[in-house]
């Protein structure tokens, strides 16, 4: 699919869908050809950017999942200045836990058994979040 009809819905309206089919003659074969080739081009250069960046994107996407009973590390770096780990500034800690993972919520959300301290914490991450123990 164009990037123009997945942002709009529609076809881009390129100079063939301006006029109507008797006025093709009008216009000429030859710049029909040459319109047309051109968004051949341009649709075969958009295939092979987008081909390129998901070639890239594949390389760090790793597809991780738990069990029920698992251990895993909770990564909290995104929390330090909200709530303190431990010590602050450079040497707080990026993981912590191992905590048991209760249940999976969803395809890549994990309910933990955290400890009464954390109480305050909403108990059910996103895989992202997660490190195996």
């Amino acid at each position: 699919m164009a990037p123009y009809k997945a942002l709009y819905g529609r076809k881009c309206r390129t100079p063939l869908n301006w006029f109507e089919l008797e006025d093709r003659k009008i216009i000429g074969p030859d710049l029909v050809q040459e319109v047309e080739e051109k968004v051949r081009i341009i649709q075969d250069n958009l295939k092979v950017a987008s081909d390129r960046q998901k070639s890239y994107a594949d390389l760090k996407r790793k597809d991780i999942e738990f069990e029920v009973g698992d251990k895993v590390f909770l990564k909290v770096s995104p929390w330090k200045k909200i709530l303190r780990f431990g010590r602050k500034s450079k040497l707080s800690p990026r993981y912590i836990g191992p905590y048991e993972i209760l249940k999976r919520v969803g395809p890549v959300a994990y309910q933990l058994a955290l400890p009464p301290e954390m109480s305050k914490i909403h108990d059910v991450f996103h895989i992202s979040m997660l490190r195996r123990y």
